[in-house]
């Protein structure tokens, strides 16, 4: 028997990083077990750099159910566990551990739920061109999924071109390297980067000239604290649809919760969960 199909005396999932106080998961997927009448719990552990690999072994031992994977140890689980899938072996980065049979498998899930976030706006990834500006670990794992899901071009901007060359190589053949000055033929427009976010020095800024916004866009934003950003208020104010960055954080949560649970992950309760953390 499996250590997914054996019964713990307590169903328990967790989020594993530090520091883990500030983090918006246990919330979310405590709204998701409620949600689903699942009687599982779930934790925020403290576990430091140096220390992933013991918590995998903890995971093992007490037949836990999974765990999100935030800062520093997105890299380090990697080699804890038994397999990586695809796209988390290309972007070196962990963010879920889920019981597949006997084996433990390290997923990263942030890109694919950004592409999720899109699709319950309505946003087909075929309509054109993508512009994505930044080219870190957020950008890199939404770059991997839009080339996935079949993206027909896109175009990373960033201010140091080694990176975003070594982020657009994650796009293939339908991957290039560009400027702002490819925004007006753009379909879909994301900042993948911090500038907007509340209580920084960019807080006030944008990531994209407003200038280049227009009614024919799709802004999507990875910063959820504030909802609004400077960035999707010009956006809407240009006539541009927006994409907030709530989506993103509920719907790579719910694909944890589905990989760990196997259920419709309840997308309503937890982005109802979301908001109330902020």
């Amino acid at each position: 028997m499996s250590p997914a199909d054996r019964a713990p005396v307590t169903a328990l999932a967790a989020v594993i990083g530090s520091p883990i106080g500030h983090s918006r998961s246990p919330s979310i997927m405590r709204a998701a077990f409620a949600a689903t009448g699942l009687p599982w719990e779930f934790a925020a552990l403290e576990v430091g750099p140096g220390e992933a690999a013991a918590a995998v072994d903890a995971l093992r031992t007490l037949r836990l159910r999974g765990y999100s994977v935030t800062m520093p140890l997105k890299t380090e689980v990697m080699s804890a566990v038994d397999r990586l899938t695809p796209s988390a072996e290309v972007l070196r980065a962990v963010n879920c551990i889920a019981w597949d049979g006997d084996d433990l498998v390290g997923h990263n899930t942030d890109g694919a739920g950004f592409v999720d976030s899109l699709g319950r706006h309505g946003m087909a990834l075929d309509d054109g061109p993508t512009v994505v500006v930044g080219a870190g670990g957020a950008a890199r794992a939404i770059i991997d999924a839009l080339a996935r899901a079949g993206s027909p071009e896109i175009i990373v901007v960033n201010r140091s071109r080694d990176r975003a060359e070594a982020a657009v190589s994650l796009a293939g053949a339908v991957g290039r390297v560009g400027s702002f000055a490819d925004v007006p033929d753009a379909r879909l427009v994301v900042n993948a980067t911090s500038v907007g976010m509340a209580h920084t020095a960019g807080h006030d800024a944008v990531a994209v000239p407003i200038g280049l916004l227009g009614s024919h866009h799709t802004v999507a934003d990875i910063v959820y604290n504030p909802l609004r950003t400077p960035l999707l208020a010009a956006a809407e104010a240009a006539g541009a649809s927006t994409v907030d960055g709530l989506g993103m954080l509920v719907c790579q949560a719910a694909r944890a919760f589905t990989l760990w649970t196997g259920l419709e992950a309840p997308i309503a309760a937890m982005t109802t969960a979301a908001r109330h953390t902020l």
